[in-house]
């Protein structure tokens, strides 16, 4: 009988797969050997793998100057990183690394950007788009942004009152668009976005406050919707919607040039995941190419916003199963030695599924088995697979460790999950490894940030009273101590 993990894996899915393959009865990912891994930096573990990052701007880019040549599209094409998808120092490097643009979403991101522009790594033609609902100190650090120079900064107006904000801290002319409010799909709770502004109000709007205005001009339309870009008879729908305002628009506006179509394109999350990247890119310039030819009006410069597309797949985390619970006749409970509330918090909020592997001991029998975390709520569990109502994994024996690994988690989870601050039953936040190649192709590795300790949480908690901490409140750090004295290793 095939009863082996291995045999299992072999008979669902095809494997190995271009990220996915075995050395002996040990995963290895992006060639990572994620074992040699555990054993120098133990569990539980986060890490990064920075390559990937670069790996999917350029397939991206690459998909659409494909589609851009084979239609002979006069527009250009510019690649958008969505920044609240990951915020951290090291994903913004990784990515600014592949000329691309940024899009903000709150008031703090403009001072990642004033940041990177001190180091160089932002130019003043970068774009800068800047979604989202504008508060004072939002309009407040697009205006000095823009007053210093940064002349590609496009806020995209979200209501009625924002041109009005804007004009009063902007110092001359500036570029502005306009976001569309979607159409949800009949499964959701409301019609329509809160996001913007309505499809029959955009050329309204457009005439009553932009076209005479003394400072703004229209540059941008942009379009998203919360589903992503899928090949659904929804999605085309909306996108011809958009592109019927858009050509009104055109024919009103000359100096509007470009089209946003936002993000959305989807993540692997499971081994039998199947998404044509680009046909759907091929489609999307074809159909733009098309709608404009037939109006008679010039095509837009296409831009995108991709985040979880950007980051999420560079993502891991690595947990040890401590022990296993026989709670009834049917159910097997793996504790794992952290928590998903914690440190995936997706995978409890929205049900969000990330492919699940275990890191060695592939060759052994597997068994069906619950997966539970370490904190006394009841929804620290994770029990299926994205493709599958259940988990399986290597049975589990006392005498022979079993590490599990979660991949694809880099987007949203460090923020939600409140990087470096409280934890649900004050579980820590884990280590957090950065894994890169240098110019050999040796993996380097380096840790970003330790695991909470109990003074940090303490801290926050207001418990100021140790002594040690009085004297020396500059020392308790989240992450800047291991920014300043990194270590690097090669696996």
């Amino acid at each position: 009988m095939n009863v082996k993990y291995s045999d299992l894996i072999d008979q669902t899915y095809y494997f190995p797969q271009e990220e996915f393959r075995l050395e002996e009865d040990n995963l290895l990912f992006h060639d990572i050997p994620l074992q040699k891994l555990i054993e120098k930096y133990q569990s539980p573990l986060k890490f990064t793998y920075l390559p990937k990052i670069s790996t999917n701007i350029q397939n991206a880019k690459g998909w659409f100057a494909k589609a851009i040549e084979k239609h002979g599209y006069k527009g250009k094409y510019y690649y958008a990183y969505c920044t609240k998808s990951s915020h951290f120092q090291y994903v913004l490097n990784e990515a600014l690394k592949n000329d691309i643009h940024i899009e903000t979403s709150s008031a703090f991101d403009l001072n990642i950007v004033q940041n990177l522009k001190a180091e160089g790594k932002i130019k003043d033609d970068t774009f800068v788009i800047c979604n989202g609902f504008k508060r004072s100190q939002y309009v407040e650090n697009i205006g000095k942004l823009i007053n210093n120079g940064h002349r590609n900064c496009i806020p995209i107006i979200d209501n009625y009152e924002e041109i009005d904000l804007l004009s009063e801290v902007i110092d001359g002319d500036y570029k502005v668009g306009i976001r569309i409010a979607s159409e949800e799909e009949p499964k959701f709770e409301f019609y329509t976005s809160r996001l913007g502004i309505g499809y029959k109000d955009i050329v309204p709007f457009y005439e009553r406050q932009i076209k005479e205005h003394s400072q703004a001009t229209l540059k941008m339309l942009h379009f998203f919707i919360n589903t992503g870009i899928k090949d659904t008879a929804y999605y085309w729908n909306e996108l011809h919607k958009c592109l019927r305002v858009y050509v009104r628009l055109k024919k009103i506006c000359p100096s509007l040039d470009s089209l946003n179509i936002g993000g959305g394109f989807p993540t692997k999350n499971s081994l039998s995941f199947e998404y044509d990247y680009g046909y759907m890119i091929d489609e999307i310039v074809n159909q733009i190419n098309i709608t404009c030819k037939e109006a008679d009006v010039e095509v837009p410069n296409i831009f995108t916003e991709f985040g979880s597309y950007t980051v999420g797949e560079s993502g891991g985390a690595i947990y040890q199963v401590l022990y296993q619970k026989q709670q009834n006749d049917r159910e097997k409970w793996n504790m794992i030695d952290s928590s998903f509330i914690t440190t995936l918090p997706d995978s409890w909020a929205i049900n969000k599924r990330f492919i699940l592997l275990p890191i060695n001991r592939w060759h052994d029998e597997y068994e069906r088995v619950l997966l539970g975390g370490l904190t006394c709520d009841s929804d620290d569990y994770y029990n299926s697979l994205q493709d599958m109502n259940a988990i399986y994994l290597p049975k589990y024996r006392r005498d022979k460790p079993l590490y599990i690994g979660f991949f694809n988690t880099g987007a949203y989870q460090e923020s939600i999950g409140g990087f470096g601050g409280l934890q649900h039953c004050l579980i820590p936040h884990p280590k957090h490894i950065l894994i890169d190649r240098d110019e050999d192709g040796n993996l380097v590795t380096s840790v970003f940030s330790e695991q909470q300790k109990a003074e940090e949480l303490l801290q926050i908690l207001g418990y100021e009273n140790n002594s040690e901490l009085r004297r020396d409140p500059g020392r308790i750090r989240s992450t800047g101590e291991s920014q300043s004295s990194i270590n690097t290793y090669t696996l």
